[in-house]
């Protein structure tokens, strides 16, 4: 799934990273609205509700929203910084470094909330848009823009484009393409709606409160060894089929 970029991407690389990333995120923002009340996944209604504060003269109320906003661009740009810094280094898989990040983030929330009181919950809300914003950038260049999975504004637009782009058979030749990306789309709500589901259930009906981040990073932690633990298991597969 982080191993090939590029030309070398498939739509099934994209379908693998956009299915695990979406359901990540949809954990993180059903865990993020139970704990604290606000959405942490992506910056719009938090956008509208600064601009609402500022048009009423409260300004220092909407600091905190303007602070959500710029954890999550900072989240963005540190990612995309990391990088664009790091790719020239053929040994390394760029895309992991942010992704580790985005683990340890979820980790040290989730780990703190057992060992003490928290009494500063927009910290923890602006590290999980943070991470989001980390997540985000991550996946729209490993994918080169095709897949986006922390809100599904943007979605469901390209969505009905798409959709209605199928009606006029004589304006577009290319529906396979466009009905491989209808596919691509429709997982990616999915899996974020199901991973709201298993958040929320997590959450409430197992009360494991924000330990629930930690099915998240568990989930993040193993797509990282995906593409090596398969090109281990073929490479066995073909060793022992050699034998025989």
């Amino acid at each position: 799934m982080f191993r090939h970029q590029g030309k070398s991407r498939t739509l099934l690389h994209n379908l693998r990273i956009a299915t695990i990333l979406s359901f990540v995120a949809g954990i993180v923002n059903v865990t993020g609205f139970l704990a604290f009340h606000q959405l942490t996944t992506n910056v719009t209604g938090h956008f509208a509700l600064f601009i609402s504060d500022v048009a009423n003269f409260e300004f220092w109320k909407g600091t905190i929203f303007l602070l959500y906003i710029l954890s999550f661009l900072f989240g963005s740009f540190f990612s995309s910084f990391l990088i664009e810094k790091f790719k020239e280094n053929k040994r390394m898989n760029v895309f992991v470094l942010p992704t580790l990040i985005e683990v340890l983030i979820l980790v040290i929330i989730a780990f703190t909330s057992d060992i003490a009181t928290i009494s500063f919950p927009n910290v923890i809300i602006c590290a999980l848009l943070f991470a989001m914003g980390l997540q985000n950038s991550l996946v729209t260049k490993i994918s080169n823009a095709v897949v986006r999975t922390t809100h599904l504004t943007g979605l469901f637009t390209d969505l009905g484009i798409e959709l209605s782009q199928l009606c006029f058979r004589g304006n577009h030749h290319n529906r396979t393409q466009i009905i491989a990306t209808i596919k691509l789309r429709i997982a990616i709500i999915c899996f974020f709606f199901f991973g709201g589901l298993v958040g929320g259930y997590l959450y409430s009906k197992l009360d494991i409160k924000l330990n629930t981040l930690l099915v998240a990073a568990f989930i993040l932690a193993i797509s990282l060894f995906y593409d090596d633990l398969r090109y281990g298991y073929i490479k066995t597969k073909r060793k022992y089929s050699q034998r025989n």
